[in-house]
């Protein structure tokens, strides 16, 4: 983090991947906003670190993206550095046995290619693998799956990567979608902290609660309906930092059950900025915004 930033710097597990995740300081400021949403994200710069995306490989970052789903990152994360030890790239010195060579005992790092390496595995050893992520049997499928499919189409790790960097967005968006498995959320996060473009702003659990107990999107916008208001309203520039900023702030302050607000305006330092849809502060009781509307 560079000497003018403010806040504290970034946590070294999040979903960027942290430390060695990708990215680098960005140059943006808080300055005037334009829209609500932007002074949001303002806001945040002044608590968070500031920092823009891209840099990882295509296909471990749809992996990791994966693992993610309907789980912590204290969960997804041990099941990440377990199957990159298993199934990784390594330093390319030694070949990867196929997988009709190897024992499930066999934890050896793999050398080559990880498309290639996880279209050739064992379910049972993979499912194994990630047990820590929870849903692994299902995840096993899907990550074979895919790069099965990813194998076949472009060949290689590094042609897949080539594309998901190059090409339009728009096009590798509703490419990734053809996954199966693949959603919405996890093809941003790919393009986000893969392909590095700007404007990219993933919605998960916590973004979508957060906007729209905010009231800056409407409180029965989907998941796709935030995204759409949000990559609307905030800069390019700012939709990356903003992406992992607010999953933060709805882990420290801005939780389903007990927001912050609820221990007075003083204990949230967005306060001012939210509408508080479906927190009653004066009887602590706390709903989805969506049932604010009948």
């Amino acid at each position: 983090m560079s000497d003018e930033q403010s806040g504290p710097e970034e946590p070294a597990e999040n979903i960027s991947g942290g430390t060695t995740g990708g990215g680098i300081e960005t140059a943006f400021e808080p300055g005037e906003a334009a829209t609500r949403a932007e002074a949001v994200i303002d806001a945040l710069g002044e608590l968070y670190w500031r920092k823009t995306y891209g840099g990882q490989d295509a296909f471990e970052c749809l992996v990791r993206t994966i693992l993610s789903q309907n789980t912590s990152d204290k969960a997804s994360q041990p099941a990440h550095e377990a199957l990159m030890e298993r199934y990784g790239t390594g330093d390319g010195e030694s070949e990867a046995p196929h997988a009709s060579e190897r024992t499930s005992d066999d934890a050896e790092p793999r050398a080559g290619d990880l498309v290639e390496a996880l279209a050739e595995a064992h379910r049972d050893e993979l499912a194994e693998t990630i047990s820590s992520a929870g849903l692994y049997n299902r995840k096993s499928e899907v990550m074979i799956a895919a790069a099965e499919e990813i194998r076949e189409e472009f060949g290689s790790e590094s042609e897949f990567d080539a594309f998901v960097r190059e090409e339009e967005p728009g096009t590798v968006r509703s490419r990734l979608l053809e996954i199966d498995g693949v959603g919405p959320k996890t093809a941003d996060c790919v393009l986000l902290f893969s392909g590095g473009r700007s404007g990219v702003f993933p919605v998960d659990t916590h973004v979508h609660r957060i906007y729209r107990r905010m009231g800056i999107a409407p409180p029965k916008a989907d998941h796709e309906g935030v995204r759409e208001i949000l990559e609307e309203a905030v800069p390019a520039e700012k939709c990356g930092f903003g992406h992992t900023a607010s999953i933060q702030f709805g882990r420290e302050y801005c939780s389903a059950r007990k927001p912050a607000c609820l221990d007075g305006p003083e204990a949230c330092p967005l306060y001012d900025h939210c509408e508080r849809i479906g927190v009653d502060e004066i009887d602590g009781e706390v709903v989805d915004p969506a049932e604010t509307v009948e």
